[in-house]
């Protein structure tokens, strides 16, 4: 199993190559808070009490590209939107896109605009959820506070609880509308190959028109409580563009014909650490582009762009290392589709120093930029009229064959890929999804910060937070991004007796070898 022994190992072996004695001292930040899934961080370090490496590692395992082989394909949007349950709409509409092109069918234009509005309304709801629970405490209650100080409850007493309560009701009205159009707020049904399952009425165009106007109102109120809670703070500014969490890497997103920031469609855009377009291509040539680095001591897979090679957890004008998520998909657009977010997308590079940015933390202004696009594109569909078209499917009628889906989930590019028989079966499953495309950046990140922020044994509890910042304001969804890699799970199995001993142990490793080890304690 991919844990802190196998860490340890791979990092032992690190050392001895470089013929430096390696000594057992470490940390353990386990589990890391606040995020989607599980992980760990453990930071090793050397007899100054520096530190020589930090490793961020994911230890569960997602196999649903190798259970979801021998069903139906159409069942993939709703086997799908269960790898995570804070992201399934996410997963739910790359699986219906790719649906349409394993049945080559384009959806009617009142599908795709019924499948946006809702896409719309997701992303709203999804960056809230991130900024005031997850993230936002770091900034909104402080790096520094009591840990339980740092969460929801926090943010409630530094914002007011009038303010709290807008919070927590456009969260719900918003999870009502998703339910209202796709059936259930956690786990939509709604998706079809050619279109989606029920007709848009004027009564659901009205609700949507109205939870819009508040929806923008209340992006509005966000970017508010961020300029006046962090932008004001000098110290703040200070974090966000400290050494500690600035890497010049590779960066990526969906942009539509004008290059602005889509989470629907378009062409996937990526720009050099320099800010110039590297390359744009449709979704379809993802594997042209996209390859995968895998380490030992983690399930994650590390993404890179292949024809640059594999140049390690390194950034810098030799990095093939990309990020995706919202810092990303506002440096690789040209700006935003909406006017009032293309004002913040000016002030938010004005005040950063130009394009593109890259410091890490700015990844939370940059979400509520992208939060309050996704209101006024939310309103902008709901007063359009194609949504109530009585045409809102077309039957497939070509056999199935192969499809790949895009979408820009809240944490970056997601990427379905299917391969079917004549009649529909899942041969084959691949899924590229955004915390995937982020992982090498995440481990950057953590390794860096970590060797910015401890310096001896003695490391206080704020310092420990602020290394899980590094990978917190990505925002990652540990559940969606994991694999076994080489096509077998390490597993441990231990025995104990009534008095807690272990009698046996039988472990499975990466490689499929079995050892067993009988100790009976009489």
């Amino acid at each position: 199993m991919a844990d802190a022994t196998t860490a340890e190992k791979a990092w032992s072996q690190a050392a001895k190559k470089a013929g430096e004695q390696y000594l057992h001292r470490r940390i353990t930040i386990d589990p890391v808070t606040r995020l989607e899934g599980h992980g760990k961080i453990e930071v090793f370090l050397d007899d100054a009490g520096e530190v020589d490496r930090a490793y961020f590692q994911v230890p569960e395992l997602r196999g649903f590209e190798k259970f979801v082989q021998g069903r139906p394909v159409e069942e993939m949007p709703q086997i799908t939107s269960r790898i995570c349950g804070v992201c399934p709409t996410a997963h739910h509409m790359a699986a219906t896109k790719a649906l349409d092109a394993v049945y080559h069918v384009e959806p009617p234009e009142a599908a795709k605009k019924i499948r946006e509005l809702l896409y719309s309304t997701f992303m709203v709801e999804d960056h809230t959820l991130h900024f005031y629970y997850l993230g936002g405490p770091d900034f909104v209650v402080g790096p520094d506070a009591a840990p339980s100080q740092r969460n929801i409850l926090g943010v409630i007493q530094a914002v007011g609880i009038e303010n709290a309560k807008k919070v927590i009701s456009m969260r719900r009205r918003l999870r009502e509308l998703i339910a209202l159009v796709g059936g259930k707020p956690v786990h939509p049904v709604f998706g079809l190959p050619g279109g989606v399952a029920k007709r848009f009425t004027p009564d659901m165009q009205k609700q949507f028109q109205e939870a819009a106007e508040d929806a923008v109102a209340f992006a509005a109120f966000t970017l508010k409580v961020f300029d006046d809670l962090v932008l004001s703070k000098r110290e703040y500014l200070e974090l966000i563009t400290s050494a500690d969490y600035t890497h010049r890497t590779y960066y990526m997103g969906l942009v539509d014909d004008e290059n602005h920031v889509n989470f629907y469609d378009g062409n996937i855009r990526i720009v050099t650490p320099d800010g110039q377009e590297w390359k744009k291509f449709p979704g379809t040539d993802y594997a042209e582009v996209i390859a995968e680095h895998v380490e030992p001591w983690s399930y994650a897979k590390f993404c890179y762009l292949k024809s640059l090679g594999w140049n390690g957890f390194a950034d810098g004008n030799d990095t093939s290392i990309y990020s995706v998520a919202p810092l990303a998909r506002l440096n690789a657009s040209d700006g935003m589709a909406t006017p009032l977010a293309q004002e913040q997308y000016r002030r938010f590079f004005t005040t950063l120093g130009g394009k593109p940015v890259h410091h890490t933390l700015a990844n939370h202004w940059a979400r509520l930029v992208e939060l309050l696009y996704a209101a006024e594109r939310m309103r902008e569909l709901a007063h359009d009229d194609r949504l109530l078209a009585p045409e809102y499917r077309l039957l497939p009628t070509a056999l199935p064959t192969e499809g790949v889906g895009v979408v820009e989930a809240p944490r970056g590019t997601l990427i379905h890929h299917y391969h079917t028989d004549e009649h529909g079966i899942v041969l084959r499953a691949n899924l590229i999804v955004a915390t995937q495309n982020n992982s090498a950046r995440i481990a950057l990140s953590v390794d860096k910060a970590a060797k910015g922020l401890i310096h001896g044994d003695d490391v206080p509890e704020a310092v420990l937070n602020k290394i899980e910042m590094a990978f917190r304001a990505y925002d990652p969804c540990n559940a969606c991004a994991t694999h076994a890699f080489p096509g077998e799970t390490g597993l441990g199995v231990r025995v104990h007796d009534g008095k807690g001993n272990v009698i046996a142990e039988l472990r499975r490793d990466h490689n499929g070898q079995v050892t067993k080890n009988r100790s009976v304690r009489r």
